[in-house]
């Protein structure tokens, strides 16, 4: 308790370590489970426990061979295809309407800008169920259900909302004299949109597509809705493999899946940091 303040009563003391471990108890139930199914997706027999082998540390209860099924199995290939395409093409429509909504939104003359920023998010606050059941009987009037066109238009109706929000709070700090300054120099609109405004928006811009990325890589609820056999991507993969045949290989996408998130997640905290950098604020 040396490090403490020597003012602090023996309550703050007492709050200060509770609080500490409070933290500490809510972060171990939140990674916990992702932590069991690293070590099992390495198990050498085709169950979701831990072997005595295991256990015991002996390198006969672990095997790779559930990786090697991912990357060699033609629906797991066929999966990732999907999810890969469907999350990219999802990304980039996404990418640009949120940053055009956001760079109108940010005009301090822009009319009922409360109201229609509620609208853009609200993919984010409605139930996924609902949101999911409506694009159903829209595409279906449509003629689209069942296309890979239709699981894009979803998902980027999903990440939409991301881009909108990461690339609003950039702009919140922008700087309108460096747009003055640009026209009073001569430049028309469209030089000092993307030699002046761009640059200085891109961290957020890219932030929030990386945001619309993880969403459609990992969602599965619209997909079941909207899609068909034939845009099966990983986690509906993953779904179907828990309800029909229970295989360790699920538990090898789901490590390599947090991997790729805790890579994207990193790239979004040093994309941060660049934007606070960029805009004079010292990264916390």
């Amino acid at each position: 308790m040396s490090d403490l303040p020597p003012y602090l009563s023996l309550s703050e003391r007492i709050w200060y370590y509770a609080f500490r471990i409070l933290c500490g108890a809510i972060f171990f139930f939140l990674v916990f489970p992702l932590v069991v199914i690293i070590p099992l997706s390495f198990n050498a027999v085709p169950f979701f426990t831990f072997t005595k082998e295991m256990l015991a540390f002996d390198p006969a209860g672990y095997s790779l061979k559930w990786y090697e099924d991912f990357f060699t199995n033609l629906n797991w290939q066929g999966a990732v295809q999907n999810s890969v395409i469907i999350a990219i093409f999802s990304t980039l429509i996404s990418t640009t309407l949120g940053t055009l909504a956001a760079l109108g939104l940010s005009r301090a003359q822009m009319p009922y800008r409360t109201l229609i920023m509620s609208i853009l998010i609200s993919p984010m606050i409605v139930p996924l169920i609902i949101s999911a059941a409506g694009m159903f009987f829209f595409y279906s009037r449509i003629g689209i259900q069942g296309t890979h066109i239709a699981v894009i238009l979803a998902h980027a109706a999903l990440g939409t909302p991301f881009v909108v929000i990461t690339v609003t709070a950039t702009l919140s700090g922008f700087d309108n004299n460096l747009i003055r300054a640009s026209s009073s120099l001569g430049a028309p609109p469209s030089t000092t949109f993307f030699r002046v405004i761009v640059p200085l928006i891109t961290p957020g811009v890219i932030s929030g597509a990386l945001f619309a990325f993880i969403t459609s890589f990992d969602e599965v609820v619209v997909v079941l809705f909207v899609g068909s056999y034939r845009q099966r991507t990983i986690p509906w993969q993953m779904f179907s493999g828990i309800r029909e045949q229970i295989s360790p290989t699920i538990l090898a996408v789901a490590t390599l899946l947090v991997v790729v998130s805790i890579l994207l997640l990193f790239t979004i905290e040093l994309l941060r940091r660049r934007n606070e950098r960029l805009r004079g604020v010292t990264p916390s």
